[in-house]
Protein backbone atom coordinates (compact mmCIF):
# COMPACT_ATOMS: atom_id res chain seq x y z
CA UNK A 1 0.00 0.00 0.00
CA UNK A 2 1.50 3.16 -0.93
CA UNK A 3 1.76 6.12 1.96
CA UNK A 4 -0.86 8.16 -0.06
CA UNK A 5 -3.46 5.34 0.23
CA UNK A 6 -2.34 4.17 3.64
CA UNK A 7 -3.49 8.04 4.64
CA UNK A 8 -6.72 7.56 2.78
CA UNK A 9 -7.34 3.90 4.09
CA UNK A 10 -6.68 5.60 8.01
CA UNK A 11 -8.80 8.89 7.01
CA UNK A 12 -11.62 6.40 5.34
CA UNK A 13 -11.64 4.29 8.88
CA UNK A 14 -12.02 7.65 11.09
CA UNK A 15 -15.46 7.87 9.38
CA UNK A 16 -16.56 3.93 9.24
CA UNK A 17 -15.32 3.14 13.04
CA UNK A 18 -17.61 6.07 14.53
CA UNK A 19 -20.61 5.17 12.41
CA UNK A 20 -20.04 1.64 13.36
CA UNK A 21 -20.76 3.04 17.21
CA UNK A 22 -23.58 4.67 16.47
CA UNK A 23 -25.52 2.16 14.97
CA UNK A 24 -25.77 0.52 18.49
CA UNK A 25 -26.46 3.81 19.91
CA UNK A 26 -29.09 4.03 17.37
CA UNK A 27 -30.38 0.54 18.02
CA UNK A 28 -31.69 1.76 21.50
CA UNK A 29 -32.57 5.49 20.93
CA UNK A 30 -36.08 5.97 20.64
CA UNK A 31 -38.44 7.41 17.96
CA UNK A 32 -39.35 10.55 19.51
CA UNK A 33 -35.54 10.92 19.45
CA UNK A 34 -35.10 10.50 16.20
CA UNK A 35 -37.50 12.24 14.97
CA UNK A 36 -36.48 15.13 17.03
CA UNK A 37 -33.50 14.93 15.08
CA UNK A 38 -34.80 14.90 11.70
CA UNK A 39 -37.14 17.88 12.63
CA UNK A 40 -34.54 19.81 14.04
CA UNK A 41 -32.35 18.82 10.50
CA UNK A 42 -35.14 20.11 8.53
CA UNK A 43 -35.43 23.58 9.74
CA UNK A 44 -31.43 23.80 9.73
CA UNK A 45 -31.70 23.46 6.39
CA UNK A 46 -34.11 26.18 6.22
CA UNK A 47 -31.97 28.43 8.18
CA UNK A 48 -29.23 27.52 6.16
CA UNK A 49 -30.57 28.20 2.59
CA UNK A 50 -28.12 31.00 1.63
CA UNK A 51 -25.03 29.05 2.91
CA UNK A 52 -26.85 25.96 0.86
CA UNK A 53 -27.50 28.22 -2.20
CA UNK A 54 -23.94 29.37 -2.41
CA UNK A 55 -22.41 26.02 -1.85
CA UNK A 56 -24.69 24.91 -4.97
CA UNK A 57 -23.72 27.82 -7.04
CA UNK A 58 -20.23 26.53 -6.82
CA UNK A 59 -20.78 23.61 -8.16
CA UNK A 60 -23.24 24.30 -10.64
CA UNK A 61 -20.43 26.95 -12.08
CA UNK A 62 -17.98 23.89 -12.16
CA UNK A 63 -20.24 21.81 -13.78
CA UNK A 64 -20.91 24.29 -16.67
CA UNK A 65 -17.42 25.01 -16.68
CA UNK A 66 -16.45 21.82 -17.21
CA UNK A 67 -19.30 21.28 -20.33
CA UNK A 68 -21.78 18.85 -17.84
CA UNK A 69 -24.71 17.52 -19.88
CA UNK A 70 -27.86 20.03 -19.50
CA UNK A 71 -29.79 17.28 -17.77
CA UNK A 72 -26.98 16.58 -15.71
CA UNK A 73 -26.75 19.93 -14.11
CA UNK A 74 -30.33 19.83 -14.09
CA UNK A 75 -29.89 16.97 -11.40
CA UNK A 76 -27.12 19.03 -9.66
CA UNK A 77 -29.31 22.61 -9.27
CA UNK A 78 -30.65 23.91 -6.47
CA UNK A 79 -33.25 26.88 -5.98
CA UNK A 80 -35.76 27.85 -3.38
CA UNK A 81 -38.49 25.43 -4.10
CA UNK A 82 -35.94 22.57 -3.97
CA UNK A 83 -34.70 23.54 -0.81
CA UNK A 84 -38.13 23.70 0.54
CA UNK A 85 -39.21 20.64 -1.01
CA UNK A 86 -35.78 18.84 0.66
CA UNK A 87 -36.86 20.06 4.12
CA UNK A 88 -40.41 18.98 3.96
CA UNK A 89 -39.50 15.69 2.72
CA UNK A 90 -37.22 15.18 5.71
CA UNK A 91 -40.33 16.61 7.92
CA UNK A 92 -42.42 13.99 6.34
CA UNK A 93 -39.91 11.59 6.69
CA UNK A 94 -40.26 12.34 10.60
CA UNK A 95 -44.36 11.78 10.33
CA UNK A 96 -43.79 8.40 9.71
CA UNK A 97 -44.55 5.60 11.69
CA UNK A 98 -41.64 4.05 13.30
CA UNK A 99 -40.72 1.39 11.16
CA UNK A 100 -37.95 -0.53 14.23
CA UNK A 101 -39.91 -2.47 16.37
CA UNK A 102 -42.46 -3.41 14.41
CA UNK A 103 -44.41 -6.49 15.04
CA UNK A 104 -44.46 -8.23 12.19
CA UNK A 105 -46.03 -11.73 13.16
CA UNK A 106 -46.48 -13.42 16.21
CA UNK A 107 -47.58 -17.00 16.56
CA UNK A 108 -47.75 -19.85 19.52
CA UNK A 109 -46.16 -23.36 18.91
CA UNK A 110 -47.94 -26.50 20.08
CA UNK A 111 -45.27 -26.77 22.89
CA UNK A 112 -46.05 -22.99 24.11
CA UNK A 113 -43.21 -21.50 22.52
CA UNK A 114 -44.25 -17.58 21.69
CA UNK A 115 -42.33 -16.16 18.63
CA UNK A 116 -42.44 -12.87 17.02
CA UNK A 117 -40.68 -12.00 13.98
CA UNK A 118 -39.67 -8.26 14.80
CA UNK A 119 -38.36 -5.31 12.16
CA UNK A 120 -34.89 -3.92 13.37
CA UNK A 121 -32.18 -1.63 11.73
CA UNK A 122 -29.56 -3.05 9.03
CA UNK A 123 -26.28 -0.83 10.76
CA UNK A 124 -24.47 1.09 9.26
CA UNK A 125 -24.99 1.74 5.25
CA UNK A 126 -22.52 2.99 3.08
CA UNK A 127 -24.58 5.20 -0.03
CA UNK A 128 -22.73 6.06 -2.98
CA UNK A 129 -24.48 8.59 -5.28
CA UNK A 130 -23.72 11.16 -8.03
CA UNK A 131 -25.03 14.74 -9.14
CA UNK A 132 -28.35 15.10 -6.88
CA UNK A 133 -27.68 16.55 -3.69
CA UNK A 134 -30.61 16.38 -2.01
CA UNK A 135 -30.12 12.88 -2.25
CA UNK A 136 -27.82 13.97 1.21
CA UNK A 137 -30.87 14.95 2.99
CA UNK A 138 -33.00 12.37 1.91
CA UNK A 139 -30.86 9.21 2.48
CA UNK A 140 -29.63 10.57 6.05
CA UNK A 141 -33.61 11.36 7.34
CA UNK A 142 -34.46 7.49 6.14
CA UNK A 143 -31.35 5.62 7.58
CA UNK A 144 -31.80 7.68 10.81
CA UNK A 145 -35.40 7.11 10.72
CA UNK A 146 -34.65 3.64 10.32
CA UNK A 147 -32.78 3.38 13.17
CA UNK A 148 -29.30 3.10 10.52
CA UNK A 149 -25.92 5.00 10.93
CA UNK A 150 -25.20 5.46 7.16
CA UNK A 151 -21.75 7.14 5.64
CA UNK A 152 -22.67 9.35 2.52
CA UNK A 153 -20.23 9.53 -0.24
CA UNK A 154 -21.55 12.00 -2.77
CA UNK A 155 -20.23 13.04 -6.14
CA UNK A 156 -17.35 15.48 -6.53
CA UNK A 157 -19.74 17.38 -8.39
CA UNK A 158 -21.72 18.53 -5.64
CA UNK A 159 -18.87 18.00 -3.71
CA UNK A 160 -19.77 21.86 -1.93
CA UNK A 161 -23.77 21.51 -1.38
CA UNK A 162 -23.47 17.70 -0.28
CA UNK A 163 -21.54 19.62 2.49
CA UNK A 164 -23.52 21.91 3.27
CA UNK A 165 -26.82 19.74 3.56
CA UNK A 166 -24.87 17.08 5.52
CA UNK A 167 -23.92 20.11 8.15
CA UNK A 168 -27.31 20.70 8.14
CA UNK A 169 -28.34 16.97 9.16
CA UNK A 170 -25.72 17.12 11.95
CA UNK A 171 -26.97 20.20 13.53
CA UNK A 172 -30.34 18.59 14.11
CA UNK A 173 -28.55 15.02 15.60
CA UNK A 174 -26.84 18.12 17.93
CA UNK A 175 -30.09 19.13 19.04
CA UNK A 176 -31.59 15.53 19.66
CA UNK A 177 -28.25 14.42 21.49
CA UNK A 178 -27.26 11.64 18.84
CA UNK A 179 -24.07 10.82 17.83
CA UNK A 180 -23.46 13.23 14.90
CA UNK A 181 -21.79 10.15 13.58
CA UNK A 182 -25.14 8.64 12.55
CA UNK A 183 -25.14 10.32 9.38
CA UNK A 184 -21.17 10.74 8.43
CA UNK A 185 -20.19 12.30 5.27
CA UNK A 186 -16.94 11.43 3.22
CA UNK A 187 -15.69 14.81 1.90
CA UNK A 188 -12.38 12.89 -0.45
CA UNK A 189 -13.26 12.65 -3.53
CA UNK A 190 -10.79 10.16 -4.30
CA UNK A 191 -11.96 7.47 -6.38
CA UNK A 192 -10.02 4.91 -4.03
CA UNK A 193 -12.30 6.12 -1.27
CA UNK A 194 -15.40 4.10 -2.74
CA UNK A 195 -13.26 1.04 -3.27
CA UNK A 196 -12.72 0.86 0.61
CA UNK A 197 -16.12 1.31 1.17
CA UNK A 198 -16.80 -1.50 -1.17
CA UNK A 199 -14.34 -4.07 0.89
CA UNK A 200 -16.61 -3.03 4.06
CA UNK A 201 -13.58 -2.27 6.50
CA UNK A 202 -13.87 -6.03 7.59
CA UNK A 203 -17.59 -5.94 8.65
CA UNK A 204 -18.20 -2.48 9.78
CA UNK A 205 -20.19 -1.94 7.06
CA UNK A 206 -23.62 -4.35 6.71
CA UNK A 207 -25.23 -2.57 3.50
CA UNK A 208 -23.96 -0.51 0.12
CA UNK A 209 -26.81 1.77 -1.51
CA UNK A 210 -25.56 3.05 -4.93
CA UNK A 211 -27.59 5.51 -6.67
CA UNK A 212 -26.58 7.34 -9.88
CA UNK A 213 -25.51 6.39 -13.49
CA UNK A 214 -24.67 3.15 -15.24
CA UNK A 215 -21.28 3.27 -14.38
CA UNK A 216 -20.88 4.10 -10.62
CA UNK A 217 -23.73 1.13 -10.13
CA UNK A 218 -22.38 -1.49 -12.24
CA UNK A 219 -18.57 -0.59 -10.84
CA UNK A 220 -20.03 -1.32 -7.01
CA UNK A 221 -22.69 -4.15 -8.27
CA UNK A 222 -18.98 -5.63 -9.34
CA UNK A 223 -16.60 -4.84 -6.82
CA UNK A 224 -18.49 -4.78 -3.47
CA UNK A 225 -17.88 -7.48 -1.23
CA UNK A 226 -20.58 -6.12 1.27
CA UNK A 227 -24.44 -6.61 -0.06
CA UNK A 228 -25.84 -3.98 -2.80
CA UNK A 229 -29.19 -2.65 -2.84
CA UNK A 230 -29.48 -0.73 -6.29
CA UNK A 231 -30.74 -0.65 -9.55
CA UNK A 232 -28.17 -0.87 -12.55
CA UNK A 233 -30.88 1.70 -15.46
CA UNK A 234 -34.33 3.01 -15.63
CA UNK A 235 -35.42 2.28 -19.10
CA UNK A 236 -39.02 2.48 -18.52
CA UNK A 237 -41.97 1.81 -20.90
CA UNK A 238 -45.33 3.63 -21.82
CA UNK A 239 -47.46 0.76 -23.44
CA UNK A 240 -50.42 2.65 -25.72
CA UNK A 241 -53.08 -0.05 -25.57
CA UNK A 242 -55.22 -0.43 -28.69
CA UNK A 243 -58.28 0.54 -26.39
CA UNK A 244 -56.49 3.90 -24.48
CA UNK A 245 -58.45 7.18 -24.01
CA UNK A 246 -56.68 9.36 -26.91
CA UNK A 247 -56.61 11.89 -24.16
CA UNK A 248 -55.10 10.34 -21.26
CA UNK A 249 -52.46 8.52 -23.78
CA UNK A 250 -51.59 12.22 -25.19
CA UNK A 251 -51.20 13.54 -20.93
CA UNK A 252 -49.61 10.30 -19.77
CA UNK A 253 -46.92 10.03 -22.41
CA UNK A 254 -45.64 13.38 -22.76
CA UNK A 255 -45.81 13.82 -18.53
CA UNK A 256 -43.86 10.31 -18.26
CA UNK A 257 -41.11 11.79 -20.88
CA UNK A 258 -40.99 15.18 -20.14
CA UNK A 259 -41.77 16.68 -16.65
CA UNK A 260 -38.16 16.03 -15.67
CA UNK A 261 -36.32 13.98 -18.33
CA UNK A 262 -33.04 12.90 -15.66
CA UNK A 263 -34.92 11.06 -13.24
CA UNK A 264 -34.68 7.14 -13.45
CA UNK A 265 -39.11 6.55 -13.91
CA UNK A 266 -38.77 9.15 -17.43
CA UNK A 267 -40.36 6.83 -19.85
CA UNK A 268 -37.68 6.19 -22.05
CA UNK A 269 -39.61 3.76 -24.94
CA UNK A 270 -43.03 4.49 -25.93
CA UNK A 271 -44.84 1.56 -27.39
CA UNK A 272 -48.37 1.85 -29.57
CA UNK A 273 -50.62 -0.59 -30.87
CA UNK A 274 -50.26 -0.93 -34.67
CA UNK A 275 -54.31 -0.68 -34.31
CA UNK A 276 -53.64 3.04 -32.93
CA UNK A 277 -50.97 4.08 -34.44
CA UNK A 278 -52.33 6.50 -37.26
CA UNK A 279 -54.53 7.94 -34.91
CA UNK A 280 -53.84 7.77 -31.28
CA UNK A 281 -49.97 7.32 -31.83
CA UNK A 282 -49.51 9.68 -34.66
CA UNK A 283 -51.02 12.30 -32.11
CA UNK A 284 -49.34 11.59 -29.16
CA UNK A 285 -45.83 11.58 -31.25
CA UNK A 286 -46.91 15.12 -32.35
CA UNK A 287 -47.24 16.09 -28.68
CA UNK A 288 -43.49 14.93 -27.74
CA UNK A 289 -42.54 16.41 -30.74
CA UNK A 290 -44.03 20.04 -29.50
CA UNK A 291 -42.46 19.55 -25.90
CA UNK A 292 -39.49 19.27 -27.66
CA UNK A 293 -38.13 15.40 -27.39
CA UNK A 294 -36.87 13.65 -30.41
CA UNK A 295 -38.61 10.91 -31.60
CA UNK A 296 -36.64 7.74 -32.58
CA UNK A 297 -38.73 4.99 -34.14
CA UNK A 298 -39.41 1.85 -35.97
CA UNK A 299 -40.21 1.78 -39.65
CA UNK A 300 -43.87 2.24 -38.96
CA UNK A 301 -43.53 4.94 -36.63
CA UNK A 302 -41.24 6.86 -39.20
CA UNK A 303 -43.53 6.37 -41.63
CA UNK A 304 -46.24 7.72 -39.79
CA UNK A 305 -44.26 10.25 -38.75
CA UNK A 306 -42.07 11.40 -41.06
CA UNK A 307 -40.14 14.14 -38.29
CA UNK A 308 -38.94 10.69 -36.13
CA UNK A 309 -35.72 9.80 -36.81
CA UNK A 310 -35.10 5.70 -37.28
CA UNK A 311 -34.39 3.85 -34.07
CA UNK A 312 -31.85 1.03 -34.17
CA UNK A 313 -31.60 -1.97 -31.41
CA UNK A 314 -29.52 0.19 -28.72
CA UNK A 315 -32.24 2.57 -28.49
CA UNK A 316 -34.54 -0.11 -27.55
CA UNK A 317 -32.18 -0.48 -24.39
CA UNK A 318 -30.64 2.83 -23.40
CA UNK A 319 -31.80 5.13 -20.36
CA UNK A 320 -31.01 8.93 -21.99
CA UNK A 321 -32.08 10.67 -19.70
CA UNK A 322 -32.67 13.27 -21.62
CA UNK A 323 -35.69 14.53 -24.16
CA UNK A 324 -34.95 12.06 -26.40
CA UNK A 325 -37.80 8.58 -26.33
CA UNK A 326 -37.95 5.38 -28.71
CA UNK A 327 -40.69 4.23 -30.07
CA UNK A 328 -42.15 0.77 -31.34
CA UNK A 329 -45.03 -0.44 -33.27
CA UNK A 330 -46.17 -3.34 -30.74
CA UNK A 331 -49.03 -6.06 -32.51
CA UNK A 332 -50.91 -6.11 -29.16
CA UNK A 333 -50.32 -6.66 -25.60
CA UNK A 334 -48.15 -9.94 -25.52
CA UNK A 335 -45.83 -8.28 -27.97
CA UNK A 336 -45.73 -5.63 -25.29
CA UNK A 337 -45.07 -7.57 -22.60
CA UNK A 338 -42.28 -9.69 -24.67
CA UNK A 339 -40.62 -6.31 -25.36
CA UNK A 340 -40.19 -5.22 -22.20
CA UNK A 341 -39.44 -8.87 -20.50
CA UNK A 342 -36.62 -8.96 -23.36
CA UNK A 343 -35.06 -5.35 -23.55
CA UNK A 344 -36.43 -3.72 -19.92
CA UNK A 345 -34.80 -2.94 -17.00
CA UNK A 346 -37.60 -3.90 -14.74
CA UNK A 347 -37.77 -0.50 -12.92
CA UNK A 348 -41.27 1.07 -14.08
CA UNK A 349 -43.90 0.23 -17.18
CA UNK A 350 -47.22 1.67 -17.32
CA UNK A 351 -50.33 0.91 -19.98
CA UNK A 352 -52.87 3.32 -20.68
CA UNK A 353 -55.83 1.86 -21.67
CA UNK A 354 -59.81 1.35 -20.85
CA UNK A 355 -59.80 -1.91 -21.04
CA UNK A 356 -59.56 -3.81 -17.34
CA UNK A 357 -58.58 -7.26 -18.91
CA UNK A 358 -55.88 -5.81 -20.45
CA UNK A 359 -54.94 -3.86 -18.10
CA UNK A 360 -55.17 -6.55 -15.17
CA UNK A 361 -53.04 -9.06 -17.64
CA UNK A 362 -50.71 -6.54 -18.12
CA UNK A 363 -50.31 -5.52 -13.85
CA UNK A 364 -49.93 -9.36 -13.50
CA UNK A 365 -47.85 -10.63 -16.36
CA UNK A 366 -44.63 -7.74 -16.32
CA UNK A 367 -42.42 -8.87 -13.71
CA UNK A 368 -41.11 -5.05 -12.93
CA UNK A 369 -40.74 -3.38 -9.44
CA UNK A 370 -43.56 -1.03 -10.69
CA UNK A 371 -46.88 -1.36 -12.87
CA UNK A 372 -49.24 1.23 -13.52
CA UNK A 373 -52.68 1.33 -15.66
CA UNK A 374 -53.22 5.08 -16.48
CA UNK A 375 -50.59 6.64 -14.87
CA UNK A 376 -47.43 8.37 -15.41
CA UNK A 377 -44.09 6.39 -14.98
CA UNK A 378 -42.76 9.39 -12.97
CA UNK A 379 -44.86 9.02 -10.02
CA UNK A 380 -41.95 6.25 -9.49
CA UNK A 381 -40.75 8.03 -6.11
CA UNK A 382 -41.07 7.43 -2.70
CA UNK A 383 -42.42 10.37 -1.96
CA UNK A 384 -45.62 9.91 -4.28
CA UNK A 385 -46.00 6.94 -3.16
CA UNK A 386 -46.97 8.51 0.53
CA UNK A 387 -43.09 6.92 1.58
CA UNK A 388 -41.93 10.01 2.65
CA UNK A 389 -38.66 10.07 0.69
CA UNK A 390 -36.61 7.43 -0.70
CA UNK A 391 -33.40 6.04 -1.38
CA UNK A 392 -33.35 4.81 -4.23
CA UNK A 393 -35.54 2.09 -6.27
CA UNK A 394 -34.49 -1.51 -5.88
CA UNK A 395 -34.82 -3.76 -9.04
CA UNK A 396 -33.64 -6.87 -7.87
CA UNK A 397 -35.85 -9.54 -6.29
CA UNK A 398 -34.76 -10.26 -3.02
CA UNK A 399 -35.44 -8.29 0.09
CA UNK A 400 -36.88 -4.82 -1.75
CA UNK A 401 -38.32 -3.45 -4.73
CA UNK A 402 -39.38 -0.18 -5.94
CA UNK A 403 -38.84 2.85 -3.51
CA UNK A 404 -37.07 1.84 -0.98
CA UNK A 405 -38.33 3.95 2.03
CA UNK A 406 -37.99 3.42 6.08
CA UNK A 407 -39.66 -0.17 6.09
CA UNK A 408 -37.39 -1.83 3.48
CA UNK A 409 -34.18 -0.13 5.44
CA UNK A 410 -35.09 -2.74 8.13
CA UNK A 411 -34.34 -6.34 8.53
CA UNK A 412 -35.81 -8.04 11.17
CA UNK A 413 -34.94 -10.96 14.08
CA UNK A 414 -37.19 -13.42 15.92
CA UNK A 415 -38.18 -12.91 19.17
CA UNK A 416 -38.92 -16.20 21.25
CA UNK A 417 -40.30 -16.32 24.69
CA UNK A 418 -40.69 -19.51 26.67
CA UNK A 419 -41.77 -20.64 30.05
CA UNK A 420 -38.66 -23.11 30.62
CA UNK A 421 -38.79 -25.50 27.14
CA UNK A 422 -36.45 -27.85 25.57
CA UNK A 423 -36.14 -29.78 22.94
CA UNK A 424 -36.58 -33.24 23.27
Amino acid sequence: MTIANAALASEMLDIVAPAYKAKKVLRTATGDQRNAALRAAAAAIRAHKKAILSANAADANTARQQKMAPAMVDRLLLDDDRIEAMAKGVEDVAALPDPVGRELARWTRPNGLDIARVATPIGVIAMIYESRPNVTADAGALCLKSGNAVVLRGGSDARFSNAAIHAAMVEGLRAARLPEASISFVRNTDRDAVGMLLRGFNGLIDLIIPRGGKSLVKRVQDESQVPVLAHLEGICHVYIHAKADPAKARAIAVNSKMRRTSVCGAAETLLIDRAVLVTTGKAVLADLAAAGCEIRGDDDVCAAFPAARKADYEDWRTEYLDAIIAVKTVDGIDDAIEHIDLLGSQHTESIVTEDRAAAEKFLADVDSAIVEWNASTQFADGAEFGMGAEIGIGTGRLHARGPVGVEQLTTFKYVVRGTGQIRP
